[in-house]
């Protein structure tokens, strides 16, 4: 990923925040080379991110349909995109009249290793977590329903787990503009309705950028 150095995300523990916060993924892997397929493989979907010490660690898993686990098997090497808030960025922020609009954004791209696996003992852990992030009250529903439908479900899908080797994180939030600029920005992206853009707003307040109030 092109990262200009005011753009790059120095922090891996704001990295990871991130990952966690937008955890909705795009993965993408490479057929194998004996595959008829052409370029890129991607599928969207939820990824827990795991990590333990200096390791870091994505789980999730695709339909038994979707041929990318079987891309993985025979082609480990991935890339997991995570992608959060968007906004367009008026000129009209800026003090000076000679400018030009944007974007801003945030986003991580994990690279790494894929092992999959289809057992159910595996596939149950990978649900349990998937539950526990986004819907723990779930747990207790899935837990009654009937040992047969449990299994039929878990032989529908295919679990992976990424060994990630290499983080690239890109916060593009007017961090080359002024003080002044910056506040602009998350004023006048902060006002809007939709999440996609007052997020960036929210963002940019979380990384200190714009004019400190003097309450803060």
């Amino acid at each position: 990923m092109y990262i200009p150095e005011h753009f790059r995300v120095h922090d891996h523990a704001d990295a990871v925040a991130f990952m966690r916060a937008n955890p909705f993924a795009i993965l993408i892997s490479s057929p194998p080379v004996s595959s008829n397929d052409d370029g890129p493989f991607a599928t969207h979907l939820p990824v827990f991110v795991v990590e333990s010490e200096e390791h870091l660690i994505l789980r999730g898993h695709v339909a038994k349909a979707n041929p990318q686990w079987r891309h993985l098997e025979q082609n480990p090497k991935s890339l997991a995109i995570f992608h959060g808030p968007h906004a367009y960025v008026s000129a009209s922020n800026y003090t000076m009249r000679e400018n030009v609009p944007t974007w801003n954004y945030g986003a991580v791209h994990a690279y790494g290793s894929a092992r999959i696996f289809a057992s159910p003992e595996e596939l149950q852990g990978v649900l349990h977590q998937l539950i526990g992030t986004f819907e723990p009250a779930y747990a207790e529903q899935w837990a009654s329903l009937s040992e047969s439908y449990r299994e039929r479900m878990l032989s529908h899908i295919v679990g992976f787990e990424i060994a990630v080797t290499k983080v690239e994180a890109k916060f593009k939030l007017s961090q080359n503009r002024t003080k002044e600029e910056q506040s602009n920005v998350i004023t006048s992206l902060g006002k809007a309705d939709d999440t996609a853009i007052s997020g960036v707003s929210r963002l940019m307040h979380e990384q200190g950028l714009g004019v400190k109030k003097r309450s803060e």
